[in-house]
């Protein structure tokens, strides 16, 4: 497991309409379950852009939450992924923040995360 940011570059071609995850590399660790508190670290762009909207890594410390606060593709993107491992996820709106005008920032985006899996403690 690296502890850099990785580097996520912008997309061709049109925007899954679905979740998209894929591991760059898997872990050795315990899995997530759904529903479990877990530790990251974790970049977050657009898919048309690369434009970086979030990063932990930016802000020098990873994060703790239950996946059960988080959108509904982290929610569903994370259980399985093993501590030590970096996925990436691929989040239309509906995976994220909800169509256009749903009042958030991000809304009618579809992101990209990179997410590193620092631990987890499953309910």
């Amino acid at each position: 497991m690296t502890t850099s940011q990785p580097e996520i570059k912008p997309r061709m071609g049109p925007a899954p309409t679905e979740l998209v995850w894929s591991d760059v590399y898997e872990g050795t660790g315990e899995a997530a379950a759904p529903g479990a508190v877990v530790e990251v670290h974790y970049l977050g762009v657009d898919y048309d852009s690369g434009e970086e909207f979030d990063s932990s890594w930016s802000r020098g410390q990873s994060i703790e939450f239950p996946l059960s606060s988080l959108i509904r593709g982290w929610q569903e993107g994370i259980p399985g992924m093993k501590v030590g491992g970096r996925r990436e996820l691929v989040c239309p709106p509906e995976w994220a923040y909800g169509p256009a005008g749903g009042g958030h920032r991000l809304s009618g985006q579809t992101l990209v995360f990179a997410i590193d899996l620092l631990a987890t403690k499953n309910s």
